[in-house]
């Protein structure tokens, strides 16, 4: 065995292998942990649109509210406004303190609402988040009102004491929240599909491209570098058709959401899995295998900068930053928008098709300044002496 040992050690393929199992490691340590580092310490990042439709009466609800939420906040909205931005992503609650909520608040027996809506088409932390304020906005809000409603009571004389005791038990609970959800998402295996389709889709294009390269190299000798180019384009866009169809469908048989229909939600993951085919090839055209390097680097921080676990807008401004210029970030976007509902995936899927020219235009390139074996037929230069 200590002989076999030794001729393994000394086949490329082992020491290749063992490297790569350390460098995975090595990477996703390192880019994992200072991604997510004081993620909880950003939570100013996201926003919070206050809607008083009361007007002056719960002027103070409302001041005291954007003073301790926690979050960013607006309150110059409109409640249409404020609802069509929840839609696009540039808020992510809306907290609205409908018209005669302060009347209610003075009226004995009466009992007040405050309405939370969320976009559900959003990273699971951002929904989780937001329920957790919402109770805390709601107690937060009952205890203004039980002090308004003492001193009311108060005001009052000559009350008989069960009448007291009775109106002291109604200021305890004088505010209900309600939570709308638009976009809802039908079950936690829904909501981790976006993050599932790209961890699958990019490293099913890694291994892919690898395998690819290799078969390219075999038959280096027999064709030009331009057919073989020809030949992996029409291979990547043919496979993305087929694997994504098939990984389409598995989603959908196993009860998955489709607010926009098959079609785009097959269209759409055939176009970002033939970005990421082309993407993760560029380096392996540029560096050979070493660029599976590069490629484990690119999928971590792909997973971490796109927004499909942690919400980017808690993110460093780094991996935030660089999330604007790889395909993940939008493949997530247009994901949650084609499967859950709402605006973006036009936006999404032409942000993804400027990555795909680049990463195409950029491997054509490469592929005509490297250097390599001429086809088998070529004829060779002769000497002029000879």
């Amino acid at each position: 065995m200590l002989q076999a040992l030794r001729t393994l050690f000394k086949k490329p393929p082992v020491i290749i292998g063992i490297v790569t199992a350390l460098m995975f490691q090595v990477i996703f340590s390192v880019i994992w942990m200072t991604a997510y580092s004081g993620v909880n310490d950003r939570t100013n990042e996201l926003t919070v649109a206050i809607v008083n439709e009361d007007g002056e009466r719960s002027k103070s609800i409302a001041d005291r509210l954007a003073e301790t939420l926690p979050f960013h906040t607006v309150a110059n909205l409109s409640a249409d406004e404020a609802l069509d931005q929840l839609k696009h992503h540039q808020v992510h609650m809306v907290l609205n303190i409908p018209a005669g909520f302060n009347v209610s608040l003075q009226t004995p027996g009466a009992t007040a609402e405050v309405q939370y809506t969320i976009n559900e088409a959003n990273p699971i932390t951002i929904k989780s988040m937001m329920q957790g304020v919402s109770q805390s906005v709601t107690n937060t809000i009952n205890k203004q009102a039980s002090a308004q409603g003492v001193q009311t009571v108060l005001t009052a004389s000559g009350a008989p004491a069960d009448q007291a005791a009775q109106a002291a038990a109604s200021l305890t609970n004088r505010v209900e929240g309600k939570t709308i959800s638009i976009n809802p998402v039908n079950g936690m295996n829904n909501q981790m599909v976006p993050m599932m389709m790209v961890l699958a889709s990019y490293v099913g294009a890694m291994i892919m491209g690898m395998n690819l390269q290799v078969a390219m190299g075999m038959v280096s000798s027999m064709y030009s570098r331009l057919t073989l180019f020809g030949a992996r384009t029409v291979i990547n866009v043919a496979s993305a058709l087929v694997v994504s169809l098939l990984g389409s469908s598995l989603i959908v048989a196993l009860g998955g959401q489709i607010a926009q229909g098959f079609v785009a939600f097959w269209l759409f993951q055939a176009l970002f899995l033939c970005t990421f085919m082309f993407f993760s090839q560029f380096f392996l055209i540029c560096f050979g295998p070493a660029g599976s390097l590069f490629n484990i680097i690119s999928l971590s921080l792909q997973l971490v900068s796109s927004g499909a676990m942690v919400p980017r807008e808690l993110l460093n401004s780094f991996y935030s930053g660089i999330g604007q210029y790889l395909p993940a970030t939008y493949a997530v976007q247009g994901i949650l928008s084609v499967q859950l509902g709402g605006p973006g995936v036009q936006s999404a899927a032409g942000s993804i098709g400027i990555v795909l020219l680049i990463a195409v235009a950029l491997s054509l390139v490469v592929t005509f300044l490297k250097k390599g074996r001429k086809p088998d037929g070529m004829p060779s230069a002769v000497p002029a002496n000879g």
